[in-house]
């Protein structure tokens, strides 16, 4: 009798989970007492899936597979329900990269680079090679991008631009209001600046520095700004906080007599008011930096804002329909859950008709020695759970076939001696490596895991 088991045997055989999820314990930051345990999904307890090698990728880290049209630059393309990056040569691509990618950002870390490295064009080489051979090929904003131009192969990199940023500093000046805390909280009234005129002399001295770009293959796009302010209830702030002689009152007043009449007063707006406002304010926005983009830089992608706030802008489907209409692909920094949600994920897609790319998201480990009271990633207890929670999220992204990547916020730790750095950037384990430049291994075994097996995990989320 033959001991040979049938086709079938052997998939219902693999179809079943030899191990259970692993149960990691979180908390929102240090200070807290409070921890939750959740479930973390990793490619080798993934019930039925079996993985050997993705395909062979090429000088970018796309694969060489599925081959299309190569236009000559990074372009976007939805293939058989999915959403898919698409390089200059045509092969499918998704972004898996690291945000903040420099050689150090504090004196010490400097210092760090000389004694390990000698030199910062010996750390680029080695240490993008490192993040090649762990499956990354792309790097997110605020990237050392000029010195990384400079690599014989470069990894796919992605550039900002702070048109409003950089605006907010003389908006304040020129009629006072609170000041930068951290992030988006340093708006005056929370609200970005769109109707100034100033605002739009801001775009073009911002924006034109892109021009030198325009013909890089190696640059996927553009972000504009990051985590702006955009309020639901942005008619009422407009209209109930600034002088009557502002430009934006005088837009949120016209827009608002043109569609409830001139006797129309802020006792008459309704939630649905509120959110078409929300469309019109940040179209307004999206026009004058898009135009500005393609201006000096037609190739490229616009990579959007990086939306933040769940209770806002990421559960508002105006603002997503807007943006479909001027960005390639959403950049949507994620946080305060433990993963995505695939109700919210289908919602951005549906809503906009576009593809979204992860730009911020991270676990801060207790094992680390670090403070880790600052920022909003959560804290786990050790670099292995942080390799879990990187997993399990990327799993749970390319479940949605509008996820085109993910960049982890960031490359290196917070040094907590260098306060020259935003208030929400100042003593975590954010990084993939320490402030001397050591990596965590229990975190970059299981980045490496998936990132080198993501084409064949997509496959079979597919099927």
């Amino acid at each position: 009798m033959s001991c040979k088991k049938s086709k079938a045997q052997v998939e219902t055989k693999i179809a079943q989970p030899t191990k259970s999820y692993h149960q990691v314990k979180a908390r929102t930051n240090a200070d807290s007492p409070n921890w939750s345990t959740y479930t973390a999904k990793t490619i080798d307890r993934l019930p039925g899936f079996t993985y050997t090698k993705d395909p062979e990728v090429n000088s970018y880290g796309s694969w060489k597979v599925e081959k299309s049209a190569g236009s000559g630059f990074f372009r976007i393309e939805k293939r058989a329900n999915r959403w898919w990056i698409v390089d200059p040569e045509g092969y499918p691509f998704i972004h898996k990269g690291v945000a903040v990618y420099r050689p150090g950002t504090s004196e010490r870390q400097i210092a760090a680079v000389k004694t390990k490295y000698g030199s910062t064009s010996n750390w680029l080489k080695q240490e993008s090679q490192y993040l090649k051979d762990n499956g990354f090929n792309g790097l997110g904003a605020w990237s050392d991008v000029d010195l990384v131009r400079t690599a014989q192969n470069p990894l796919v990199y992605t550039i900002i631009v702070s048109p409003m940023g950089s605006y907010k500093s003389q908006h304040i000046k020129n009629y006072g209001g609170k000041y930068e805390v951290a992030g988006w909280q340093g708006y005056r009234y929370d609200l970005a600046m769109v109707f100034d005129p100033e605002f739009d002399i801001y775009v073009e001295k911002e924006v034109s520095k892109i021009a030198k770009y325009a013909n890089d293959k190696s640059l996927l796009g553009y972000f504009t700004d990051n985590e702006l302010p955009w309020k639901n209830d942005a008619l009422d702030r407009h209209l109930n906080f600034l002088g009557k002689t502002e430009a934006g009152y005088i837009a949120a007043k016209k827009w608002l007599d043109d569609r409830k009449g001139k006797d129309a007063s802020i006792t008459d707006v309704t939630a649905e008011d509120r959110l078409a406002f929300t469309g019109f304010y940040f179209e307004t926005y999206l026009k004058k930096v898009t135009a500005a983009i393609k201006k000096y830089d037609p190739n490229h992608l616009y990579l959007g804002c990086r939306f933040n706030q769940s209770a806002e802008e990421l559960n508002n489907p105006e603002m997503f329909k807007v943006a479909g209409k001027y960005i390639d692909i959403i950049s949507i920094n994620h946080y305060r859950k433990w993963e995505p949600d695939q109700t919210i994920m289908a919602n951005w897609a549906n809503w906009s008709g576009k593809p979204f790319l992860i730009t911020e998201w991270y676990t801060k480990g207790e094992d680390s020695g670090l403070p880790n009271k600052t920022g909003a990633g959560w804290n786990v207890p050790t670099q292995a759970d942080r390799g879990y929670f990187y997993q399990n999220f990327t799993i749970e992204l390319l479940k949605s076939k509008a996820c085109v990547g993910w960049n982890w916020f960031t490359y290196q730790d917070n040094d907590p001696l260098n306060l020259n750095t935003d208030p929400s950037n100042r003593d975590s384990n954010k990084g993939i490596v320490d402030s001397d430049f050591k990596p965590y291994q229990p975190l970059m075994d299981n980045i490496k895991t998936l990132n080198t097996h993501s084409y064949e995990l997509i496959k079979f989320l597919d099927k």
